[in-house]
């Protein structure tokens, strides 16, 4: 695998920026470890960070670049601070910045699949709540989406009586404009989702101890409901690394990625 970090210039977001990439490459000769990069553009997958995290964190607490490194999958891990995934009200537009801005100039920088069957997104927390909500949003965008441990009824995190969202946090994301019932209300475009659209695969996983726990099922009962399909991985574990680091495992698994890249 390569490495890179990239230090790049956000227009959108109007200043300097960072983002951490893995990029697939064939070896054989490296001692406990091969890569593998198939005969086209590698497919991608964003890979978001949680609330208290950069785009460094994946890397510092699991074992991606290993796990990614047989799949010929390329990883980009981009920096989004505390924005809940949203063009914040008292902040910056970065929900603009991820969804627009950041595909345009990976695939400028790197040789990457611009298909939707090789495109796919996957987060932690609060990195879950923004990748489902990436993907209910712009679902012809990727073939699947995973959160672990997401924070997915976000509208409840406000009021919680577990762990609520820290009032500047939402402040600064949201202002005073209602959650619920918006694009930013992940149950809200789970209810305007029908049979006949065309969603990517959505998985949804969250450890029995987790504070979110709750959330998530409220996520999946609404998701039942409206008849949307997900893959649920409800299992014993807490909102710590020990359980990312196992789960990204299945996550990676279970991406529908295509035979020979």
């Amino acid at each position: 695998m390569a490495l890179t970090r990239v230090d790049f210039y956000s227009e959108v977001l109007g200043l300097s920026t960072s983002m951490t990439v893995i990029l697939p490459q064939q070896t054989t000769t490296q001692i406990g470890m091969s890569g593998s990069a198939g005969q086209g553009d590698p497919p991608v997958l964003y890979l978001l960070h949680g609330l208290s995290d950069d785009d460094t964190i994946w890397l510092r607490r699991t074992s991606i670049e290993r796990y990614v490194a047989p799949l010929g999958l390329a990883v980009v891990m981009p920096q989004v601070g505390r924005s809940f995934y949203a063009d914040e009200e008292h902040g910056n537009r970065y929900w603009t910045f991820l969804t627009e801005e950041l595909p345009r100039l990976c695939h400028g920088f790197f040789r990457l699949s611009a298909r939707r069957e090789d495109t796919f997104v996957a987060g932690l927390s609060m990195g879950g709540y923004g990748a489902l909500k990436w993907a209910l949003r712009e679902p012809g965008r990727f073939a699947a989406a995973a959160s672990l441990s997401g924070a997915l009824d976000v509208a409840a995190r406000r009021h919680a009586t577990t762990a609520p969202l820290d009032p500047a946090v939402w402040h600064t994301a949201f202002g005073e404009r209602p959650v619920a019932g918006s694009d930013d209300d992940l149950l809200a475009l789970l209810g305007r989702a029908t049979g006949d659209d065309d969603l990517p695969a959505l998985r949804v996983a969250c450890g029995t101890e987790d504070f979110l726990y709750e959330d998530n099922l409220t996520f999946v009962a609404a998701a039942h409901e409206r008849g949307v399909p997900l893959t649920v991985d409800f299992s014993p574990g807490a909102h710590d690394w020990a359980y990312w680091d196992a789960k990204i495992q299945d996550v990676l698994a279970w991406l529908p990625l295509r035979a020979g890249g």
